[in-house]
């Protein structure tokens, strides 16, 4: 078994590939190639955390993973991070396990992959100012998925502790981002000023006012995976002309904002606008015009993880990076 850590991970797989891998999985499951059990979540309260266990498979190219992931919000204050995970990929012809992965990363990417595609059909073209709302662990790829398809040319920064937000600022340049960089502590303002805004918290709360939004904003929601939490108010949800989530059963179960939203008679789900995957396989159109507020929302789906799980497995071998053991 091939044994691929995060930092290796990261010399051979970014971004533009998980772009690519992820727009191809969708692709595959339009046309009823993947198979892709709901996931399964045991929380502990005690702990604020959960675990949550997500299988999938490509029957084509008969590959299956399995995602292990644990979020655990109270571990840095331990010097632990907050989400751990692997990912265990097997060779479906014969059942051998091919290679265990560090999941983080890959999630983290997978996310801001999905949050890049829906950017690219349902931000304005000339979108330039990004909000990023929650400057956490999920957050920087979330940035560079939209980087991958906007030009854009101001980055505004919300966390609940500005000093976090500047350091996250710092990250992005480190890493080559040149875009100038703003910590903003009014969030009003910082929605106002946006084309595309980057929810990425764990919140139970709305963390912005949907009255602030100005026609024309695209927003991406990927913070809250859990029907307690809700990082959007309803408002955002009526103002928003277009909803497309990654996956309507998972959205459906999890996702606190749209669950409320229903509960309370504001909205329901029959108002879904789509999926990703029918943008992608151009079954629908996304933006129609430079007016409309539309809005993403994902939770999360195994098969987005077998996307760049596979992906990843190919470049490992490519490049010879990785540890072979027995097990």
């Amino acid at each position: 078994m091939l044994i691929v850590n995060e930092r290796e991970i990261m010399k051979t797989y970014g971004m533009e590939e998980a772009i690519q891998d992820v727009k191809d999985v969708l692709t595959a499951k339009a046309a009823s190639q993947i198979a892709a059990p709901h996931r399964t979540v045991i929380e502990f309260p005690q702990h604020e955390a959960s675990a949550l266990y997500m299988p999938s498979a490509d029957l084509v190219k008969e590959v299956t993973a399995v995602k292990v992931v644990t979020i655990f919000p109270n571990n840095p204050s331990n010097g632990m991070p907050t989400t751990q995970g692997v990912v265990l990929v097997t060779d479906a012809q014969n059942g051998k396990h091919l290679a265990m992965l560090n999941a983080s990363y890959l999630t983290r990417l997978r996310t801001g992959a999905l949050s890049g595609i829906a950017t690219d059909h349902l931000a304005k073209k000339d979108a330039t100012v990004l909000t990023v709302i929650g400057t956490g662990a999920m957050a920087f790829e979330q940035v560079l998925g939209v980087l991958q398809v906007r030009k854009i040319e101001r980055i505004l920064l919300v966390n609940r502790t500005p000093a976090k937000a500047q350091v996250f600022g710092q990250k992005l340049q480190d890493f080559g981002v040149e875009i100038p960089f703003e910590v903003i502590e009014n969030v009003s303002e910082a929605v106002r000023q946006a084309d595309v805004i980057c929810c990425a918290t764990r919140s139970t709360e709305p963390v912005f006012n949907g009255a602030d939004l100005q026609p024309g904003t695209h927003v991406n929601g990927v913070g809250s995976y859990l029907p307690h939490m809700l990082e959007m108010d309803v408002e955002t949800i009526t103002r928003a002309s277009k909803i497309v989530v990654d996956d309507f059963e998972g959205v459906k179960e999890e996702a606190g904002e749209l669950i409320n939203a229903e509960k309370i008679g504001e909205w329901s789900f029959e108002n879904v606008f789509s999926e990703l995957g029918k943008l992608v396989t151009k079954e629908v159109s996304g933006r129609e015009n430079a007016e409309e507020i539309t809005l993403f929302k994902s939770v999360g789906a195994a098969y987005y993880d077998l996307a760049v799980a596979k992906g990843v497995y190919s470049k490992a071998k490519e490049h010879d990076v990785g540890t072979e053991i027995e097990i």
